[in-house]
Parts: structure tokens; C-alpha cells; sequence
């Protein structure tokens, strides 16, 4: 069998150290869950090390060379990141992760009054905000946490059998009341690909801001902000390659500055007196403490990778990974795939069922062959219970995998298979 070339796969593999080592019993190390967290090529290491190395200082602070260096990295990377999502760097907030950015707009929503302009924001009893049934839980308890501090209500788009957002209420879950829907780019369980410019147009007649979660979509397919047409997007560092401990929040220029700050302290302030403080614009505004600068430079390393690969061929290389394996496990007797049957608005998230065997088994024996996945409910609980299970097993894809890697993962469930006796 043979599969079209997207990328040089064992140049790349080359670049992550780690997928050199042998796991358990001496099998070779098989990463299928790069959904959880992406493994970090050299050149990122190599970026932060040497940050810390020669550079070393508070970025926005001292008036040295290191702090003027340390200062140029950390905007330098902002920059970087805005280019790759075709933004402004003034619409880019560093936070830690995707998680704390859409807390930080959610948290906007409910003290809206503290900032001028911010009418939009302000979330009252009786709004109405709208998500989906297949968010992570990321993009879903924020948005309770804010309907229950303002006594709005929370309203949500279901799925279908075969794990595709529903539609066809679309407008008549939209109302007048709405004040922001928010919506995953990708689901990190079925790797549906919902259509977000067709919600944002909508929402956007009715008057409604819109957040996309682009965890899952980001680090896989090229995206451009102002083609979707999104207020608000947020992913996270580590599953694009880069470090932990940093993500992003892009937010549309006009909107941010009509936000209040999420947190305070120092590098956020304009002014202070001991009677009040006022706020820098942002991206600084939210943006307080001493700047991640090594992570920043990390992932401004992520994005110079990922740019070299091209992002049409790190998408072209995951569907044919993705179209692999969604025929191998249908091959499989007593295997159900959640989500769509094929590629189209799919990415490299397959998860599965095997009938008879507990998730945690699959994953436990699968381990136990080398080959690390991702058991449980995935941060998605909800969207399980929608598709019929309590939790599944989790394969994802990236870069560095490949397609003998695919063949393994099939031939792994089928042992499961074998040694727990289950229905073949």
C-alpha cells in the first residue's frame, strides 16, 4: 500500500529526540497523542535554551541590552504569531494556555461596566449565551461560571449520530438576546471540523460576538482570523510544538480595548496612585507580571517550523493519516469510529469504541505495545454521552507520525481484541 508524500517524515522524526527512545517491554515509542500534547522538535528546545542562556531578563523592564533583547524576543514572537494567523500584533494576547484565554474574555463579559465602550459586553439576566455539545470543557464550564455569576442562560447546538454539529435550528438558537457563541474550530474528540465563518455570519446578523476554540485547529491547518471572520480566537502553545505554560488569545482590536483587565499587578499599569490605577492599552493590558519570554521564544520557533513544513502540507499529511486509519479500524470487527466516517471537515482526531473492552483496557494493553494514546471522557463528557458512550479511545495525529505507525494501531486493538477475549 502505498500513500502520497506530503511531507519527508523521517527528516522531521529526525528532530524530536524523543521518538528515539524504546518504551515498554523494548518497543519503539508509537506518539499518537499529540491531541493531549505535541512533542517539541530540537529547534524549539534549542530556542528556549539559548534564550536563557545569552539573553536572560524581565522583557519590558530593565533598560539594558539583556532587557532590550529580552524585550525585542517576547514582541518579536508576538508578532510572528500574528503573521501566522493573518492579525495585527496589537490583537494578540500572550496568556498561559487556551483554557485561561477564553476564562479572561468570559470574565470581561461579566464586569464589563469597569471599562468605557464595553456596553457590548455586558452580560445581563436574561442574555443568552450560546456553545455546542461537543466542546471541551474548557469552552463549556467558563461559560456556565458566567451565566451563574449574571443569571444568563446558557443554550447549546447539539450533534448528530455521526458526530457533525446540528444546524438546522442554527438561526433560531440565535436571538436577540445572544451575546456570544462560542465554538470549538475542531473537536478534540471526533476531529469535526465545524463550519465557524457560516455560525460567526450568523451570529454576527444577530448582533452576537463569536469565540472560536482553535486548540485542536491551529497547531493542524492554516488559519486565518479575519477569514473566518471571529471576535475572538484562542489555542495553546504545547500542542503546536511549542512549550507549555503559554497560549494565545486573539481578539479583534476595537473589542479588546473595550475590555477590562482579568488580572493586575505590575507591567499592566499606566499610572498608580495609592487612590486608583489606570491601564495601558492592550495586548499589555492583559498581560500583567514578568513576560514568559523563553516560552514566547519557543513558540515563535514552533511557528518557524511549522511555516517551513507548510501548513497545507501538514494538513494534507494528517488526512492521509487520518483517511488511513479510519479505513484500517473499520476493518475491525467490533470497532465503532466516533464522528464522521471520512476526511471531509475532519482532522486527526479518531476516537473509537471497542465493544467489550473498557477504554482504559485498549489504552493499558496498546501502552503496553509501545503505542501511547488517550482514554476517558477527553475533557468532553458531554459530547460522550451525545455519541451514545462514557468514554473511548483516542488516537492523534501530527507531523511526525506515519503510516506504518497507523498499521500498528490497528494490529494493537486487534491483540486487545484477542487477549480480552472480546468479539472479533
Amino acid at each position: 500500500m502505498t500513500f502520497p508524500g506530503h511531507l519527508d517524515v523521517e527528516a522531521i522524526r529526525a528532530d524530536f529526540p524523543i521518538l528515539t527512545r524504546t518504551v515498554r517491554n523494548g518497543n519503539p515509542l508509537i506518539y499518537l497523542d499529540s491531541g493531549a500534547t505535541s512533542q517539541k522538535p530540537v529547534q524549539v528546545l534549542d530556542a528556549e535554551r539559548s534564550f536563557y542562556e545569552l539573553h536572560n531578563s524581565a522583557a519590558h523592564r530593565g533598560t539594558h541590552l539583556l532587557g532590550e533583547e529580552a524585550t525585542d524576543a517576547y514582541e518579536g514572537a508576538r508578532r510572528k504569531l500574528a503573521a501566522f494567523l493573518n492579525a495585527d500584533p496589537e490583537e494578540l494576547v500572550f496568556t498561559k494556555n487556551a483554557t485561561e484565554a477564553i476564562n479572561l474574555v468570559a470574565y470581561a463579559m461579566s464586569n464589563a461596566t469597569l471599562t468605557t465602550g464595553s456596553e457590548r459586553f455586558r452580560v445581563l439576566p436574561g442574555d443568552e449565551i450560546l456553545i455546542t455539545e461537543m466542546e471541551h470543557h474548557a469552552n463549556l464550564v467558563p461559560w456556565q461560571q458566567l451565566c451563574e455569576r449574571t443569571g444568563a442562560t446558557l443554550r447549546w447546538l447539539g450533534v448528530t449520530p455521526d458526530g457533525r454539529l446540528d444546524l438546522d435550528r442554527l438561526d433560531a438558537m440565535i436571538t436577540g438576546r445572544t451575546k456570544i457563541v462560542a465554538v470549538t474550530h475542531q473537536s478534540n474528540v471526533t476531529g469535526t471540523i465545524p463550519p465557524v465563518a457560516e455560525i460567526a455570519h450568523a451570529a454576527h446578523d444577530k448582533g452576537a460576538l463569536v469565540l472560536a476554540d482553535a486548540a485542536q485547529s491551529v497547531p493542524h491547518q492554516p488559519v486565518d482570523v479575519a477569514a473566518l471572520g471571529v471576535d475572538f480566537l484562542v489555542f495553546s502553545g504545547h500542542k503546536m510544538l511549542g512549550p507549555y505554560g503559554i497560549g494565545v488569545l486573539f481578539g479583534r482590536a476595537e473589542l479588546l480595548e473595550a475590555m477590562p483587565p482579568f488580572l493586575t499587578g505590575g507591567s499592566m499599569i499606566e499610572v498608580v496612585r495609592m487612590e486608583g490605577s489606570t491601564f495601558l492599552p492592550p495586548p499589555q493590558r492583559f498581560e500583567p507580571g514578568v513576560p514568559p519570554v523563553a516560552e514566547a521564544a519557543g513558540l515563535a520557533a514552533a511557528v518557524d517550523y511549522l511555516n517551513d513544513l507548510g501548513m497545507g502540507n501538514v494538513a494534507a499529511h494528517e488526512e492521509s493519516l487520518t483517511a488511513h486509519a479510519l479505513d484500517a479500524l473499520r476493518e475491525i470487527n467490533g470497532v465503532r469510529i466516533l464522528g464522521p466516517d471520512t476526511t471531509k471537515d475532519r482532522g486527526g482526531a479518531v476516537a473509537f469504541d471497542v465493544e467489550g473492552v473498557h477504554p482504559h483496557d485498549v489504552g493499558q494493553v496498546l501502552d503496553e505495545l509501545g503505542i501511547a494514546v488517550r482514554t476517558g471522557h477527553h475533557c468532553a463528557w458531554p459530547l460522550h454521552r451525545a455519541l451514545g458512550v462514557q468514554a473511548s479511545t483516542r488516537a492523534t495525529f501530527y507531523v511526525y507520525n506515519t503510516h506504518d505507525e497507523v498499521e500498528a494501531l490497528a494490529d494493537g486493538i486487534r491483540y486487545a481484541q484477542r487477549f480480552f477475549g472480546a468479539r472479533q
